[in-house]
């Protein structure tokens, strides 16, 4: 019988994953001889057999990878008769260090197998908090370096007992080369921060407090949360108080799906994520007899459907939806997530006769502006003024990673924050780039992102850059990334504002230095996310960013490729008045637009006055401030826009967290949009004192004219329009006047693809009207749905430019 031999190597996330024995089974079945080895970036496998034996063993490789493996490509070489070992049989043998192509896995949330050893009281890890297997565990916040082995992970540190290091080294078992495999006896342990409580003690103290209403942060895989009773509306609003955070929703956490299902409406498309191994917050719509489902194209929902939800509804109103007002209020969603550490399921259920909540607060472990804690120290100086009791563990984080947030849009999944459970799984691209670059993305919602070739790999969520605790968590995470990864970037890229921390770190590194202008930055990430090469028209609309020309950018058409982009339009430029303060009061923009069109003190304040934007002394000062320019600069951001029309309508008239008063006229739009869709009446004719809005041109620039749109808003509002109906409006109106810009960019430069990005299109209304109309129009609409719109997905955009820049110099040279 001719044999053939054959080297085949498996990239992805192909360790700590049971891959290596995996492999041995499929080669056992198979009939092959051999060996795998974990070699760093790849797994190297030696198949020898027939070649019918050989291709039956490729195809269950294939087919049958283990459950959490993510097997990016596979290359496959013959090995020539005379150059190949002779085995005879599969060894799985030690691990060996090798330069290439690298994957570090994401944390996994508990697997079901150990979920139900956890809870059987025969079993000997029964109710043990760090219970694990090759399905699940921490892998990045533990990860020391590569190759993922034990004694390369904060492990290290808790030696294995005869019974877990039997399991560890047997092939047979789900543990083995489970690296963070550990029991009662041998594994890390939970306590109390200033109390005696450990172990199982420490749990029951745990639960008590929070069974009374009290707050616990509880330490887990990436970082500590604040952790209550969501059905405690006491405990709730205590929480919100003791952090300063008036109405920013809250992430909860349901000890089920069916909890889950009891509070929100679940698609089965939502469902597979939310008890996935991922298991991030996902932004569920609440049941409630006036809502139904929002985010889809199809608004002709039949009658039988809107009586199944409506049913739906009344039964789960029935079975006790219970959720405290203060988790979200105001809110028509509700973030959501089901336990992923063992721990929080011991929150849950646990043999000590407590009986808890099915829903808990469960929100990051941090004050104000600051990245989560993930050490005692860190705990213990800036969360014991939050909480009642700190439940820690003496297992190290190495790389803190925070919840990832994913919100939903045509039943698709559409990130918010990419963090754990995702980071830092690579980006990889069909352009031949060679070279290491490192960005450091954006002020706030930071993230960073590592681009290796073709590949570009973003970090967990770092948070905002304004806090100087944020800012020491990003250096000190760049550089344990750079450490697992075995980069030297050759360039390092950052935002093109001068006085952002994020170019201060940027400068700190001492490498070459590329600067990105903001928006054109968020149109390449949406166009890496989609691996796309062609030259495109990109709408890039946000809160801020620093524009070449010195102003405040924001609401932006641009012609944008890898080499450069030509700003090609935007809305109305309007002065921004009060610095920070105008980023979180919309009354000053409102006031300011009015002026600006107006142009008359007297008039504009009888306008103010009726819309009650702000006291008679406030108008005057800024009128004054608009008139002398003081602390006022022209803006174009599309974020004080909504801000604005907000207020206008007596939406929100200042935002107590970012977002704030957007969300709340998007929500606004939405519930007139669904009472249309829902009610037996016709639609209501919401345009009779609006005009249909234009672009126009004003030096080179094409301008959407959002000034007569804002001009229209107050108008219909003076005249009584209802909020809501005008709210869904603006939103169409905005959308037109987009799809008019690209109509005109088309004309001018010959492209037909349309990028959508920035933090203003996390707007799901806004980017459907949008997206629907391009297409009606013949564009084809790129759009993000893994890396986040807004701030924390700049970086991977940034990365783009420089992987580019590397490659033009190269051919300079």
């Amino acid at each position: 019988m001719n044999e053939v031999t054959k080297r085949i190597r498996v990239y992805g996330i192909v360790q700590g994953v049971g891959f290596r024995p995996t492999v041995s089974r499929h080669a056992t079945s198979n009939g092959i001889r051999g060996s795998v080895c974990n070699k760093g970036p790849y797994v190297e496998i030696y198949a020898q057999g027939s070649a019918e034996q050989v291709d039956g063993f490729l195809k269950d490789l294939e087919e049958c990878p283990p459950k959490r493996a993510a097997i990016l490509k596979i290359n496959t070489e013959d090995v020539l008769a005379e150059d190949a070992p002779q085995f005879d049989t599969f060894d799985i043998i030690e691990s060996e260090k090798t330069k290439g192509e690298i994957f570090v896995s994401p944390d996994i949330a508990i697997c079901d197998e150990c979920k139900e050893e956890m809870y059987n009281p025969k079993d000997r890890r029964y109710l043990h908090p760090f219970i694990n297997c090759t399905c699940c565990g921490p892998r990045l916040t533990i990860l020391d370096s590569l190759p993922y082995d034990r004694e390369r992970t904060s492990m290290k540190e808790f030696p294995m007992c005869p019974d877990c290091a039997k399991e560890y080294y047997d092939p047979e078992t789900r543990r083995y080369d489970a690296q963070p495999v550990c029991c009662n006896e041998c594994g890390p342990e939970v306590y109390l921060i200033g109390r005696a409580e450990r172990g199982r003690d420490a749990i029951t103290y745990t639960r008590q407090v929070i069974h009374d209403g009290g707050i616990v942060a509880i330490k887990g895989i990436g970082g500590f949360h604040l952790c209550c009773d969501a059905t405690n509306e006491e405990a709730v609003s205590r929480l919100r108080m003791l952090k300063c955070r008036p109405a920013k929703p809250f992430a909860i956490m349901a000890k089920d799906e069916n909890v889950v299902k009891r509070e929100c409406i679940v698609t089965p498309e939502q469902e597979a994520i939310l008890t996935g191994h991922q298991k991030p917050i996902m932004l569920l719509d609440r049941r409630s007899n006036e809502r139904i489902p929002a985010g889809g194209n199809d608004f002709a929902i039949s009658e039988e459907k809107q009586l199944k939800l409506k049913n739906e509804t009344k039964q789960a109103n029935t079975n006790g939806a219970r959720l405290a007002p203060s988790v979200a209020p105001g809110n028509p969603k509700v973030g959501v997530m089901l336990p992923y550490a063992p721990v929080q399921l011991l929150i849950f259920q646990y043999d000590d006769g407590i009986e808890m909540p099915d829903l808990l607060v469960m929100t990051s472990g941090n004050t104000s502006g600051a990245p989560i804690c993930r050490d005692d120290e860190e705990a213990v100086a800036e969360l014991s003024h939050l909480c009642d009791a700190i439940l820690s563990h003496n297992r190290k984080i190495r790389i803190r990673a925070d919840d990832t947030v994913m919100d939903f849009y045509k039943n698709e999944p559409y990130m918010i924050r990419r963090s754990r459970g995702y980071a830092p799984l690579p980006f990889m691209t069909s352009v031949d780039w060679k070279g290491q670059v490192l960005a450091v993305g954006g002020e706030l919602k930071n993230t960073f992102c590592i681009g290796v070739d073709s590949r570009f790999y973003p970090s967990p969520y770092v948070g905002d850059l304004e806090d100087l605790r944020t800012v020491k968590a990003l250096q000190e995470t760049i550089h344990r990334f750079q450490m697992l990864l075995e980069v030297e970037p050759q360039v390092v890229v950052c935002d093109l504002h001068p006085k952002y921390n994020s170019t201060v770190v940027a400068e700190s590194l001492g490498y070459p230095m590329l600067q990105v202008q903001h928006h054109y930055a968020h149109i390449l990430s949406c166009m890496t996310e989609n691996d796309c090469q062609e030259p495109v028209i990109g709408v890039s609309f946000d809160g801020t960013g620093y524009g070449t020309d010195g102003t405040i950018w924001g609401g932006e058409v641009l012609l944008a490729d890898y080499q450069d982009f030509t700003r090609f339009g935007s809305i109305t430029p309007f002065l921004q008045i009060g610095g920070d303060a105008s980023a979180k009061e919309g009354w000053r923009i409102a006031v300011s637009m009015i002026y600006g069109y107006i142009k008359d003190r007297e008039k504009a304040w009888k306008i103010i006055e009726k819309l009650r934007l702000c006291s008679e002394q406030e108008s005057k000062v800024q009128f004054t401030m608009a008139d002398r320019k003081i602390n006022a600069v022209m803006s174009t951001s599309a974020g004080r826009l909504f801000d604005a029309v907000s207020a206008i309508l007596g939406i929100r008239r200042q935002s107590s967290f970012e977002g704030e008063a957007s969300t709340a006229l998007q929500f606004a739009a939405e519930a007139f949009e669904q009472k249309q869709i829902l009610g037996s009446n016709k639609k209501q004719n919401i345009c009779q004192t609006v005009d249909k809005q234009s672009v126009n041109r004003k030096d080179t620039l094409c301008i959407l004219d959002t000034e007569t749109l804002v001009q229209q808003m107050v108008e219909a509002k003076l005249q009584g329009a209802d909020s809501d109906a005008l709210a869904y409006l603006f939103h169409q109106m905005l959308a037109e006047l987009i799809v008019a810009a690209c109509i005109e960019a088309r004309k001018s430069s010959s492209r037909n693809k349309v990028a959508l990005s920035g933090g203003v299109f996390q707007n799901r209304l806004l980017l459907r009207l949008t997206e629907e109309q391009l297409l009606l129009e013949g564009f084809e609409v790129l759009r993000h749905r893994m890396i986040p719109p807004n701030d924390g997905g700049i970086a991977i955009g940034q990365a783009a430019y420089g992987m580019n820049w590397l490659q033009k110099m190269e051919k300079e040279i």
